[in-house]
């Protein structure tokens, strides 16, 4: 019989009393907070791995939520930020390496003909947003249930599943994604579901006139990479021509991720405003909002307001710039989409062996897994399945090594360096299979909803 698996977690337990002293909850982000005993510090990483500050080293598929696309310390894109650091920091005024940058982008993307730099994911979608607004003299705006576009008031609104009747003829109520967001911003957000055509030609056919821009991530990356069908995208495109609503498409997760030109390439849908982050510097603080020429010329005095003190870091840019450099001209890509598919087959061979029904989402490079023999293809399908059996997979493999979103809304992220270590693959392989013959004993035994 397969026994509990157990790691030492006494000096993480400990520094966690001591932090809560002077952090929320103990850490620096609401999400980093996985309970009293279970919340982990990390020491540091390296490659496709992790290693926590009592000695745990884990194979990490969280990848700080998707950033490290070639690995953690990157001996590359460590040694670019290091000579960015030999340019000064931060000067609030531009240096040269921007437009090479910027270049490369373009080069990449052909819907980014201008780009802004930024920081974080949620402020190149602030910036996308305001920017659609000035562009078009509109207010309103189009969400997609389930997708995520960072932490401010406009885009912290989703449809309440939890006391929604699947049954009756009206949709869930929008609520706020927690407290403090007022209730006044609300009337300016609609919401449609993903992958449903009448839907959104219906919301467009009542409120696109009002409306500045639709925000869509076409791989959910905060909904378990659930993916919008190509002709969804597409109509999306139409409808935006046909209204005069800015189409954006936010890649902070997809973008040179999916592919060089991200999934609006792959899709074939040329956005007016795009979003990127978390690829772009290998973990490095940098984002942007790239587009169309005369959409972004509205970033300008007396136009759409841009800036902030640390844009455009010497630091993020050197590495920003070595990192795309990397994803463009090696096979780095195509080496971490590989590894993703490989481990969605081994992962596949394991549940099959064990009749349990499964499929998987997304793209090879950031998977979702269900227990379902087909994903969901919207939020509300996801929301009114049973996930308890995935949660509790991914209880086990924390305590197996192995880092994973511990509840089923996170993708799998692939890195390069995953690929290029085949302990990752076995490593992996051998804690699902424990995992899932736990739970499946916990599931015999009727325990999957017990708290531990």
């Amino acid at each position: 019989m397969t026994t509990a698996p157990h790691r030492k977690l006494e000096k993480s337990n400990t520094h966690f009393k001591k932090a809560l002293t002077k952090l929320p909850l103990g850490v620096a982000s609401t999400f980093r907070y996985w309970g009293d005993e279970r919340t982990i510090y990390v020491h540091h990483g390296k490659g496709g791995r992790t290693w926590d500050i009592d000695g745990n080293n884990y194979v990490d598929y969280r990848l700080g939520y998707g950033p490290a696309i070639l690995g953690y310390a990157d001996d590359r894109v460590d040694a670019a930020a290091r000579r960015g650091m030999e340019v000064g920091g931060v000067f609030a005024l531009s240096t040269e390496r921007e437009l090479a940058v910027a270049e490369r982008i373009s080069k990449m993307v052909p819907a980014a003909e201008l780009v802004r730099f930024s920081n974080s994911g949620t402020e190149a979608v602030m910036s996308a947003l305001r920017l659609a607004r000035a562009y078009t003299g509109r207010e309103s705006y189009l969400l997609v249930e389930g997708g995520y576009h960072g932490l401010f008031d406009a885009a912290m609104w989703m449809a309440n599943m939890d006391e929604w009747d699947a049954k009756s003829n009206s949709d869930p109520e929008v609520v706020p994604y927690g407290q403090g967001i007022p209730n006044t911003v609300k009337q300016l957000a609609h919401l449609v579901p993903m992958n449903d055509m009448q839907r959104l030609e219906d919301t467009f056919r009542r409120h696109g006139d009002d409306m500045a821009a639709m925000l869509i991530e076409p791989i959910q990356g905060n909904c378990c990479g659930i993916s919008a069908r190509k002709d969804y995208v597409q109509l999306a495109r139409r409808l935006c021509d046909q209204y005069g609503v800015l189409l954006i498409i936010d890649e902070v997760k997809t973008g040179f991720r999916v592919g060089k030109g991200g999934i609006q390439g792959i899709l074939g849908v040329k956005p007016d405003i795009t979003t990127f982050a978390k690829a772009v510097g290998n973990g490095y603080p940098i984002s942007l909002v790239a587009g169309r020429e005369d959409i972004m010329r509205t970033f300008r005095y007396g136009g759409a307001s841009h800036g902030g003190t640390y844009t455009a870091h010497s630091v993020s840019l050197a590495a920003a710039e070595e990192t795309l450099r990397i994803l463009d001209e090696t096979p780095a890509l195509e080496t971490l989409a590989t590894y993703g598919s490989r481990l969605k087959d081994g992962i596949s061979e394991i549940l099959s062996a064990r009749d349990i029904t499964h499929s998987f989402s997304g793209h090879p490079s950031m998977f979702g897994i269900f227990f379902a023999p087909e994903p969901p293809d919207n939020y509300r399908a996801w929301k009114t399945s049973d996930y308890s059996f995935y949660d509790r997979m991914a209880w086990y493999l924390h305590d197996l090594n192995i880092i994973v979103e511990p509840d089923s809304r996170e993708p799998w992220f692939m890195c390069e360096a995953h690929g290029l270590d085949e302990s990752c693959y076995t490593d992996t392989l051998r804690a699902v299979e424990t995992a899932v013959d736990l739970t499946l004993r916990d599931q015999a035994e009727g325990k999957l909803d017990a708290a531990e």
